[in-house]
């Protein structure tokens, strides 16, 4: 037997039905996004490693990034996030672009990474951005976008929550701890809270040189669910998200401090109330990283969303709708060789009348081509056989109402308003 050739570890192949689902999901975030006005924009797959070697991390890039010399010998590397993509292009414009910068995107990104439920290597990715404004109002319609999009899939504040913090109230907080030189060290401790069990993230600690008074420190800071009042920045998200209409859906969380480096202010992640699941979406403010790719300081807030683990939420809790395969709204059958010619014509008149028409190309049994019309989702079938033809109609059978209609031949429009409604 012939050895059959595998797809690549970690890809993704997109059947009919999955596509549909991505395609669903695309629809209700392209949804949400223009609701509050934001443009669609994207980047290239290909960026420099140096784009990303400063500000996302030495362990994205490292260890999870696909790096490869090109043919001159530069490092180059499949884009495993967009902020720094999009840093780059609004630094190359920042003196056209009208503010504030409202812009989102859905495409493919790749990570090498374990794959499991959830997690591939290849994923695709959902990027809102608010650049120009500096405030928590800003911050809080990011998450309303993000809540937005919940509530268009049918997704409640029973069923998700977004949980918020703030990197500034975080810092005081660890600096206050005598842990300030440590910072980065503390914040990543702190990420990967719920990745380990509570004996090895003790461990951890004591191997960043964290006394055990200063980890007493940090698990009280952390099981303090009203710290962020002591914010007036994270009040006043809180406040500007009330009036947003999303106040159900979020809920402070002192663990949330994301792991990237480049978070300045507002952070935030979006999970499913059981905790089944990893994050479904993350992010926060980056007010530094345009200046870090050579333009000026300009601040901004954004979140990603990747569409595996929604997809798992969303089917978990029952939001996703039945999928059809076929895209045609009728299948014209072919009866015989003999009347193969008018299933043609009429086909074709049928597109030009702004039907998704698609014929079947053998004359086999009408049952078949029926069970195929049934099986791929398409609802009506026309039929022309001898007899019609002869008596100047069209049979269309609804495959769903298990019902059968006859409309002159000479005249679609009763065709077509059977169809449509």
């Amino acid at each position: 037997m012939k050895t059959k050739i595998q797809s690549v570890k970690g890809a993704r192949e997109f059947y009919p039905e999955t596509m549909a689902l991505r395609n669903w999901l695309y629809a209700n975030m392209r949804a949400a996004s223009q609701q509050f006005g934001y443009q669609e924009w994207d980047a290239p797959f290909l960026e420099t490693v140096d784009l990303y070697a400063a500000k996302s991390g030495e362990e994205l890039v490292k260890e999870q990034a696909f790096v490869f010399p090109d043919r001159g010998g530069d490092l180059i590397t499949l884009r495993p996030e967009l902020t720094p993509s999009l840093a780059r292009m609004v630094a190359a414009r920042q003196g056209q672009l009208p503010r504030p910068i409202r812009w989102w995107s859905f495409g493919p990104f790749w990570r090498y990474e374990r794959p499991q439920k959830g997690r591939s290597r290849e994923f695709f990715q959902w990027n809102v951005d608010l650049l120009g404004v500096d405030s928590p109002t800003a911050d809080a319609e990011l998450a309303a976008v993000g809540a937005t999009f919940f509530g268009l899939i049918g997704l409640t504040p029973g069923e998700v929550k977004i949980q918020f913090n703030n990197r500034r109230l975080m810092d005081a907080e660890v600096t206050a701890l005598g842990l300030g030189d440590k910072k980065k060290d503390v914040f990543r401790l702190i990420d990967r809270r719920d990745k380990m069990t509570p004996e090895a993230w003790d461990k951890y600690a004591g191997d960043l040189s964290i006394s055990p008074e200063q980890l007493e420190g940090i698990k009280t800071l952390l099981g303090d669910r009203e710290l962020w009042r002591k914010s007036p920045e994270t009040v006043a998200f809180f406040e500007a998200a009330r009036l947003l209409g999303i106040a159900d859906y979020l809920e402070y969380e002192p663990t949330v401090v994301r792991g990237l480096d480049y978070y300045t202010g507002t952070v935030m992640e979006a999970r499913d109330r059981d905790g089944e699941f990893r994050a479904i979406f993350g992010g926060g403010r980056y007010d530094n990283l345009l200046s870090d790719v050579g333009g000026d300081r300009i601040p901004g807030v954004g979140f990603a969303m990747g569409d595996m683990v929604i997809a798992l939420v969303a089917q978990k809790f029952g939001k996703t709708p039945t999928f059809r395969t076929s895209p045609a709204e009728i299948l014209v059958t072919n009866f015989n060789e003999a009347m193969l010619p008018e299933a043609l014509k009429l086909s074709q008149e049928l597109r030009a009348a702004g039907l998704r028409a698609e014929w079947y190309p053998e004359a086999l049994k009408l049952d078949k081509q029926l069970k195929y019309a049934d099986a791929t989702g398409v609802r009506f079938a026309a039929i022309v056989g001898p007899d019609e033809a002869e008596k100047g109609v069209i049979a269309v059978k609804d495959l769903k109402a298990r019902t059968q209609a006859f409309c002159p031949r000479a005249d679609l429009s009763a065709l077509i308003a059977l169809i449509r409604g």
